[in-house]
């Protein structure tokens, strides 16, 4: 297969060129077009643009990963999101629908179906309610796809939504780090009370999904991706202090004190207040089973605990 990576110099870019290279041709579209091994040649934006006797080469599978990350400490402008993960979103799409390519992914989030998970799990059928411009951002890029393959006949092309939780693999830190912090600095982790769960993806095991998509060719949709198991806080700690060979400090503090310490917090405007608190003890499970069952996969490379046990290996 032929494929063009959009945002190849990331971190998610950069893995699935390593995992596809040998199977398959690799072309960039990027900001820069430094070379990059495994890759034949990286094109700028201004060679997709109009569509204007582009110099691309044919492409079976375009890969569309170029955006805005979630910026989780919030001091980016809300319509930068939009700038970018929209407006590319709509450039390589039309692109895309010109073209003879008779695949699109495009890597949307979870974010742009729930910012909490209410019930059980979150799965493909919830009706999205993103909170905050990433979400919106990029449930505005899922419509803009939805609207114009409405407006277009092309029943052989393919266009797979994916939307992975949180991410993780060497390299890329995330939000494990704030946790990998506190445990490395020896602070005990005063929430251990709150038996929380959350949905993780090894970078491996998303590598292995989006080359099973591009082999298999399944069904249009929209496709959540996450490892095989969610796992707890406390797990992700007691993980953590294996990995630097120490005990886990676990405080389980009585949740209606936590609370009571928590309100006081947003009155005094403290680091821990109910927004903050909510968001480190709510649980986000994602369910993968729509995308195992397209893709006839009964359990991914990599579990859980062994792909986070490696990723907190290199930092």
């Amino acid at each position: 297969m032929t494929i063009l990576i959009t945002g190849i110099h990331g971190f998610v870019g950069s893995n699935l060129v390593s995992a596809l290279k040998e199977r398959h041709s690799i072309y960039g579209l990027d900001i820069i077009s430094p070379e990059k091994e495994g890759v034949i040649k990286t094109y700028s934006w201004d060679d997709v643009g109009a569509l204007r006797a582009t110099p691309l080469p044919d492409i079976d599978t375009i890969i569309h990963l170029a955006g805005k990350a979630h910026d989780t400490k919030n001091k980016s402008q809300a319509q930068s999101y939009f700038d970018i993960n929209l407006g590319l979103t709509q450039k390589i799409f039309d692109y895309f629908l010109q073209s003879n390519a008779k695949q699109f992914i495009f890597f949307s989030s979870v974010k742009a179906a729930a910012d909490s998970v209410e019930g059980a799990v979150l799965t493909e059928d919830i009706v999205p309610k993103p909170v905050g411009p990433y979400g919106e951002s990029k449930i505005a890029a899922e419509e803009y796809i939805h609207r114009q393959l409405s407006t277009v006949n092309c029943p052989l092309k393919k266009v797979y939504i994916l939307r992975p939780c949180m991410i993780h693999g060497p390299g890329n830190k995330g939000n494990l780090n704030l946790l990998y912090q506190v445990v490395s600095k020896g602070i005990p982790w005063p929430l251990g009370a709150f038996d929380n769960r959350r949905s993780f993806l090894n970078i491996r095991n998303l590598s292995y999904i989006v080359e099973q998509f591009i082999i298999q060719n399944p069904l249009s949709g929209i496709y959540h991706l996450a490892d095989d198991e969610p796992l707890s806080t406390n797990e992700l700690i007691e993980l953590i202090a294996e990995s630097k060979e120490r005990k886990p400090r676990i405080w389980k503090i009585n949740k209606s004190l936590i609370s009571f310490a928590a309100q006081a917090g947003g009155i005094l405007h403290l680091p821990l207040n109910p927004e903050r608190l909510r968001k480190l003890t709510e649980n986000y499970i994602v369910s993968n089973q729509k995308m195992k069952t397209a893709l006839g996969i009964n359990q991914l490379p990599v579990d859980v605990r062994t792909g986070l046990i490696h990723t907190l290996s290199t930092f």
